[in-house]
């Protein structure tokens, strides 16, 4: 398994939290519902500090490099450029805890609002 996070300062950036999560709403999460390779994507953000990113889960680098390749970086245009942090890693182990609700899918602040 391999992981990415992807993080961006939005400061001098038309975007702001609230517009990027829109994105969210209108294109990206369907987006990426499909993306072959790809175990879990969550988006983070810290409105206060004006930041923005992603954390990717990937079944392996190949299927991380792929996907770089076949979908265009489209938070990084609406943003007006790359990430200012982008990490990758191999994951080591990975482990669920006990929990109440199975299905990660449709949580977050984009649907709780």
């Amino acid at each position: 398994m391999h992981a990415v996070i992807a993080w961006w300062d939005l400061a001098g950036s038309p975007q702001t939290v609230e517009s990027l999560r829109e994105f969210l709403r209108e294109e990206a999460v369907g987006r990426y519902a499909a993306v072959p390779g790809l175990r879990l994507k969550f988006w983070i953000s810290d409105r206060a500090a004006g930041r923005w990113g992603a954390v990717f889960l990937w079944e392996s680098a190949e299927s991380a490099e792929r996907a770089a390749v076949e979908l265009p970086p489209r938070a990084a245009e609406l943003i007006g450029g790359p990430p200012a942090v982008r990490l990758a890693f191999d994951v080591e182990a990975t482990v669920e805890g006990v929990f109440e609700a199975a299905a990660l899918g449709g949580r977050g602040l984009l649907w709780e609002g």
